[in-house]
């Protein structure tokens, strides 16, 4: 029996970050928006993590500590963000391996920009989800009505 193929429109868009790589995800997945909220808790929480321990380093520590401490709040971000865009997604090779901790151009964070540059996309993706399901909803009223019309004029 020979294999046949199914092509299924996923709603999956493609971004490009920086030149360096391809983020995919359906924005109006409602299983995104989930993850994604629950992501910047974890973010947040990794952040605090890292400016509690980074105050406890001893004063004469060479930088080795901070670099140690930087490096996993990096792994432990990007994990959440592949945890909540997909498994597919290497943040990693997506943003050319830049430590989401380290400090860009404009004075923010990098995972801050990233976030930044994500937070509309998803919240959009999520209105037009929600906006969709009210437009159905109300469409399965109006029939309901009309059918209702329909049968009291028997």
């Amino acid at each position: 029996m020979a294999k046949q193929k199914l092509s299924i429109d996923t709603g999956v868009q493609e971004f490009e970050i920086n030149g360096s790589g391809v983020l995919r995800f359906n924005p109006s997945d409602p299983n995104v928006y989930n993850r994604f909220t629950e992501m910047l808790e974890k973010v947040q929480a990794v952040e605090n993590e890292l400016v509690e321990k980074a105050g406890q380093l001893p004063k004469e520590d060479n930088g080795v500590a901070a670099l140690a401490l930087l490096a996993d709040a990096d792994r432990k971000t990007k994990a959440a963000l592949q945890e909540a865009f997909g498994k597919e997604n290497d943040f990693d090779q997506l943003l050319d391996g830049v430590n989401l901790m380290a400090v860009a151009g404009n004075g923010e964070r990098v995972v801050t920009n990233l976030l930044d540059a994500l937070r509309p996309i998803v919240q959009e993706g999520a209105s037009r989800f929600y906006e969709e399901k009210a437009n159905a909803a109300v469409a399965k009223a109006q029939a309901n009505r009309e059918a209702r019309r329909a049968a009291g004029h028997k």
